[in-house]
């Protein structure tokens, strides 16, 4: 079996400019590494409405389990003004003990290690090793592992575990992996009154002083304080809007966004119903009329500890020498879907660095880091199949 090099797999990937959803080649090239390696490889392409096309794969080493599953993603955020960067987002080049370039560490360079940490398991093992790689991660997540999950239970295809590639680590490598995230939902709220012109109120219905009541009093509502495992729940205002290019005229309408990240304390249904009942008797008392539309992004989950994600966690401990702590912090994954399927836990390289961290410019991972994981990556395979 061949045995790739983790850097120069990770500089080749970094060189695809598969800005979300947009493949430009990736999956065709991944496809190739690994059938290098013996893995049957499936590219499934996906698209719905108003949406572009998205490709995935699912490649899968061996035939019986228990199905180890390793997944990621190879779409990258936009690299943002080109001249901010030190080098081409996508030309990665090495400077210092880093190498730079858009997917450093989220998440092309995690891909690289664990190819390359497989490609060093070479021992006879009974079970299988699968990757699930999506091209719709940092988007709107539609036609991606979204859509692969329910491809594969229509397929009645099997994973005993998943460990997603997420960069989970803040200071180091090894401190912190995710058992679970905060469920996530956006809302966009739209308040309807009376046009009329600025001298004469009272022949108009102004809905922006409503709006500003609205927000004011759901960003001020006490969610929960959190529970054993989430941190507490939150609302923010992300977008206000009033379409008006006049001094002089009151406007017909006021639109806003929010986003709540919520902890297992609620559901999606039920922080809903607890909005609907705000928005019902604000407008109600000011005869404005409101709309609101929901996307729910995922809800909260936790993958309760058991053997496999304890022996993860030791093994992490045991070649890093740091305590990794279990966390549900931070924003939502592909684990959402995947987690319907299969237990899972995302572990990857430092996401959260001031300089060159995850969705900045000159985006950036340790040399250092990149071989370190890939042990750790060889590992947690030759324990699950001990």
């Amino acid at each position: 079996m061949k045995t790739y090099n983790e850097l120069q797999l990770a500089k080749e990937l970094m060189r695809f400019q598969s800005v979300t959803p947009v493949d430009a080649g990736v999956m065709k090239f991944l496809s190739k590494k690994l059938s290098g390696l013996g893995f049957k490889c499936k590219i499934l392409e996906f698209k719905s409405k108003n949406t572009k096309s998205v490709k995935n794969l699912y490649a899968k080493l061996g035939k019986s389990r228990p199905n180890f599953c390793y997944a990621g993603h190879t779409d990258v955020v936009p690299p943002g003004n080109l001249s901010d960067w030190t080098v081409n987002p996508f030309k990665p080049e090495i400077k210092g003990k880093y190498l730079i370039g858009r997917g450093a560490n989220d998440m092309k360079a995690s891909i690289a290690c664990f190819i390359a940490a497989v490609s060093r398991f070479k021992k006879k093992f009974d079970g299988s090793i699968s990757l699930l790689i999506t091209g719709d991660e940092e988007g709107m997540a539609v036609n991606g592992t979204k859509k692969v999950v329910e491809y594969l239970k229509k397929k009645k295809e099997k994973i005993d575990f998943c460990l997603v590639g997420e960069p989970t680590c803040v200071k180091n490598l090894g401190d912190m992996i995710k058992n679970g995230r905060r469920g996530s939902i956006t809302g966009h709220l739209k308040i309807s009154g009376v046009q009329g012109h600025v001298a004469y109120p009272n022949r108009a219905n102004n809905p922006s002083p409503i709006m500003t009541k609205i927000l004011n009093q759901i960003t001020n509502m006490k969610l929960d304080r959190g529970s054993k495992n989430f941190q507490a729940s939150n609302l923010e205002i992300v977008r206000i809007n009033i379409d008006n290019n006049a001094d002089n005229v009151i406007p017909s309408n006021v639109t806003a966004t929010f986003n709540i990240r919520f902890s297992d304390k609620h559901s999606s249904g039920s922080l809903k119903k607890k909005l609907n009942n705000v928005f019902k008797k604000i407008c109600k008392k000011s005869k404005c009329s409101y709309k609101i539309s929901y996307y729910v992004q995922g809800e909260s989950f936790l993958t309760k500890s058991n053997k496999t994600t304890k022996m993860i966690q030791n093994t992490i401990q045991k070649i890093t020498k740091i305590k990794t702590k279990i966390s549900t912090t931070g924003g939502t994954s592909d684990a959402r879907f995947i987690r319907k399927i299969s237990p899972c836990i995302e572990f990857g390289l430092v996401g959260a660095r001031k300089k060159g961290g995850m969705h900045k410019v000159d985006e950036s991972v340790s040399l250092y880091d990149l071989k370190k994981l890939t042990i750790i990556y060889q590992k947690v395979l030759e324990n699950y199949f001990k």
